[in-house]
C-alpha cells in the first residue's frame, strides 16, 4: 500500500479543502498522484499534492486542459484586434476551403461546430504530435457533418486549425505567442512545448488500475473506431491511438500540440486562469472584462455528437457553470482525459487547477465535483 500523506499548504478558511483532498487521496490509496492548487480573489490559497513521485513542482501531461491555454492565446489576439472570430478560416488559409469548408469561421472551430474532428483513415501518433502536419491533413478533409448544424468535440485536432490561423495572421505559432505573451511573463508552470531543461520534473501518465473483467467490459461498450466518437478521439488510425503513450512521448512534449500536448502542474493550471481574469504577482490581468464575458458565453449546448451529454461549450472553453451548478453561469475552463481540471469563476473569484498521473477507470473523475464544491464553499465563506 502506498503512503497517502498530503503535502503542501491551505490558507486559513480553506482547511475543508485540505480535508476533502486528503479523503480523495486516501480512497485512491495515493495511486493517482494528484495535485490541487487554488487562487481566490487574487491570492493563492491552496497548494497541495500527494502520491508516489509527486511534488508541487511535478509536471505531467494535461491533455485537453491544454485547450484552455490555447484559447487564452486566441482571446488575447481577439482583444487586440489581430483575430476576427467571424472571418472564414479560408480567408487566411485558402487550402482549408476544400471539400465544403469555405464558410467555416474561427468561431465555428472554437465552439466545435465545424464538423472537422479528424481525417478519414486517422492520424498516427507521430502526426498528432505536430500541429502543422495535422493542419495539412485537415485542409483536404470533408467535415463529418454540415458545418454549423450540430456540434461535436474534436479532441486531438481542433486547435491545429486554430494554430494555423494564428500562424498565418500573426507570423508566430500559437505556442510561440503563448510562451512570449503568457507563460514566461507570468511564470506559469504550464508549457506548450516543454524545454529539455525541464524534463527532469516530468512524470508520465499511467493507465487506470482495473481487473481484467472490468477492463474488458469497458472496452466492449466503447463505440467503434470509425464512429463519430472514435474519429473524434483518434481511434480510427492503425493502430488506434494509445492516449497514454501519446502524452508520454518526448516529441509531443517538445512540440506541445495545442489540442492536447500541454505539460504542467496544478499550480500552472490555476495560475493560468488567475492570470487571465485577475492577474498574479503584481502583473495585470491578461483579459479585459468584456473579453472574459465574450469567451465565457455559452455557444454549444445540448447533445454533443462525440461526447454525448458531456459537452456544453463556451468559446474555446468548456462551460463550467453547467458542469458545476454551484458556480456562476460565466465560469469557464477545460478538463483533460487523464483527470486534469482547471477553471475560473469570475463571480466567486476562484481559479482552480487539479492534475493526476493516472487515468480514472472509464475516464470518470468524481473527485472533481467534491474538490470544486469544497473550494467554492471555502471561497464564498471567506
Amino acid at each position: 500500500m502506498m503512503r497517502t500523506d498530503v503535502h503542501g499548504t491551505a490558507a486559513d478558511g480553506f482547511e475543508e479543502v485540505r480535508r476533502e483532498f486528503a479523503a480523495v487521496v486516501a480512497e485512491q490509496d495515493g495511486q493517482a498522484g494528484s495535485q490541487l492548487a487554488v487562487w481566490a480573489h487574487g491570492r493563492q490559497v491552496v497548494d497541495l499534492w500527494a502520491g508516489q513521485e509527486v511534488s508541487g513542482d511535478t509536471l505531467t501531461g494535461v491533455y485537453s486542459s491544454t485547450k484552455g491555454a490555447a484559447t487564452l492565446v486566441v482571446a488575447l489576439l481577439v482583444q487586440e484586434g489581430i483575430l476576427d472570430l467571424d472571418q472564414a478560416v479560408a480567408r487566411h488559409w485558402p487550402q482549408f476551403a476544400a471539400a465544403g469548408k469555405d464558410a467555416i469561421t474561427l468561431r465555428d472551430v472554437l465552439t466545435h461546430r465545424s464538423g472537422v474532428i479528424g481525417v478519414d483513415g486517422g492520424l498516427t501518433a507521430a502526426e498528432l504530435a505536430d500541429d502543422q502536419v495535422i493542419a495539412a491533413r485537415l485542409a483536404v478533409q470533408r467535415p463529418y457533418w454540415k458545418p454549423g448544424s450540430a456540434y461535436g468535440y474534436g479532441g486531438f485536432v481542433t486547435f491545429a486549425v486554430v494554430n494555423e490561423v494564428v500562424r498565418r495572421v500573426s507570423g508566430q505559432s500559437l505556442q510561440q505567442v503563448y510562451e512570449e505573451r503568457i507563460r514566461a511573463p507570468y511564470g506559469l508552470d504550464l508549457y506548450l512545448g516543454l524545454p529539455e531543461a525541464e524534463e527532469g520534473r516530468f512524470q508520465p501518465i499511467r493507465w487506470w488500475l482495473a481487473t481484467p473483467e472490468q477492463e474488458a467490459a469497458f472496452w466492449a461498450n466503447v463505440p467503434g473506431p470509425h464512429s463519430v466518437m472514435g474519429i473524434g478521439y483518434g481511434l480510427n488510425s492503425t493502430p488506434p491511438l494509445d492516449q497514454v503513450a501519446f502524452v508520454n512521448d518526448r516529441a509531443v512534449r517538445a512540440n506541445g500540440p495545442a489540442s492536447a500536448g500541454g505539460v504542467g502542474s496544478a499550480r500552472g493550471l490555476a495560475g493560468l486562469y488567475a492570470a487571465a481574469v485577475w492577474g498574479i504577482d503584481g502583473q495585470p490581468p491578461l483579459l479585459k472584462p468584456d473579453t472574459v464575458a465574450e469567451f465565457a458565453q455559452l455557444h454549444s449546448t445540448g447533445g454533443d455528437l462525440v461526447r454525448g451529454d458531456q459537452g456544453n461549450y463556451a468559446l474555446g472553453f468548456q462551460a463550467k457553470g453547467l458542469r458545476y451548478p454551484f458556480l456562476s453561469a460565466n465560469a469557464f475552463g477545460h478538463d483533460g482525459s487523464a483527470g486534469s481540471e482547471a477553471f475560473a469563476d469570475p463571480r466567486s473569484g476562484i481559479a482552480f487547477g487539479y492534475t493526476r498521473r493516472r487515468f480514472g477507470f472509464g475516464w470518470s473523475y468524481p473527485e472533481h465535483d467534491r474538490l470544486a464544491a469544497a473550494v467554492h464553499r471555502a471561497t464564498t465563506a471567506s
